[in-house]
């Protein structure tokens, strides 16, 4: 082989090199933003920050995230739905956004017809917790103290028809007891004010209230899943006290606009599996407390979307939640 015809092979690879890394990754040809329908430090910003920390690196191209809280997730699903429908604006979402909130709040978008799902990395725990003020060292006797003072005490939630209020209204429901419900836009605002008990209890999440915990801020009485959390390894589950129906878990993961072609969400779909399934950021996100979901298409993801919209919608019926 002639030296010009080795360096025209040479070339010619490149070339397909070069194609096939632009086929691959066509929808981050500009910097990629993630949109987080919650305030800075709740579990959707650091789901978006560790694995768009990753995916990053592996697109070679800047991961924005931008925290837009509001209106049940609304705003930051309008900044979404307004962008180019070319896959590089995306939102890092709980699953409260598309499958919960809706049922009880006028939303601005249709989440069954205007979003596609993208890919679902880890879910969450819901744990239910008070500030140190309140007396009651256990479930029974946080129960106990609650019904002895009917219309005092109030439940906060990270936001209207979110995991963490209907576990409320079935608390209120068990036990017959007469909770306030007070919702916030996000876990931080809202364990703000449970820690200072401005709100007597919060069905949080094992990510944000742990820390808490340890700093003796918060005290945990029942957490969900049918295992004990190794991280709080004292704390029951909600079906060892009796209360499975208290027992809630939340997806986290990608989302898009339902105008982005099937083909760019399938190519971020297997962008994003990538990048979350690197060993350095399976082991943060363990520590942090998600627990890691198998790997499933966007078309399995859109099927348990709608599943888990229609199981909330019968929840909403049942205690009459009206918008």
């Amino acid at each position: 082989m002639t030296p010009m015809h080795s360096y025209r092979r040479r070339a010619v690879c490149a070339a397909i090199l070069a194609c096939a890394a632009t086929s691959a990754f066509a929808w981050a040809d500009k910097p990629v933003k993630l949109v987080v329908p919650a305030p800075p430090g709740g579990v959707m910003d650091v789901m978006a920050r560790v694995v768009g920390e990753q995916l990053a690196k592996d697109i070679g191209q800047n991961v924005i995230v931008e925290n837009k809280p509001g209106a049940g997730g609304g705003i930051g699903m309008s900044a979404v739905l307004n962008a180019p429908a070319d896959g590089n604006t995306l939102m890092v979402t709980a699953s409260n956004v598309l499958t919960e909130i809706p049922h009880v709040m006028k939303t601005a978008f249709d989440p069954l017809k205007d979003v596609k799902p993208v890919y679902a990395v880890a879910r969450v725990r819901n744990l239910l917790v008070s500030g140190t003020a309140v007396p009651a060292q256990d479930f029974r006797q946080l129960v106990a103290y609650l019904k002895a003072g009917p219309g005092k005490y109030s439940y906060a939630s990270h936001s209207p028809g979110t995991a963490s209020h209907y576990a409320g209204l079935f608390l209120n429901n068990d036990y017959g007891l007469d909770l306030q419900h007070v919702p916030f836009a996000g876990a931080p605002p809202a364990l703000t004010q449970v820690m200072s008990g401005q709100i007597t209890v919060l069905f949080d999440n094992v990510i944000t209230s742990p820390p808490m915990i340890a700093a003796g801020k918060l005290r945990a009485y029942g957490i969900g899943g049918s295992t004990r959390n190794p991280a709080l390894p004292n704390v029951p589950t909600f079906i060892e006290l009796g209360r499975p129906d208290l027992d809630y878990t939340n997806w986290f993961g990608f989302v898009a606009s339902a105008k982005v072609s099937d083909a760019d969400v399938e190519r971020i779909a297997r962008a994003v599996q990538k990048a979350a399934e690197v060993p350095a950021v399976r082991e943060r996100l363990v520590g942090l407390g998600f627990e890691i979901m198998p790997p499933q298409t966007p078309a399995a993801f859109a099927q348990s979307v709608r599943a888990e919209y229609a199981r909330n919608a019968a929840i909403v019926t049942k205690f009459n939640v009206q918008p």
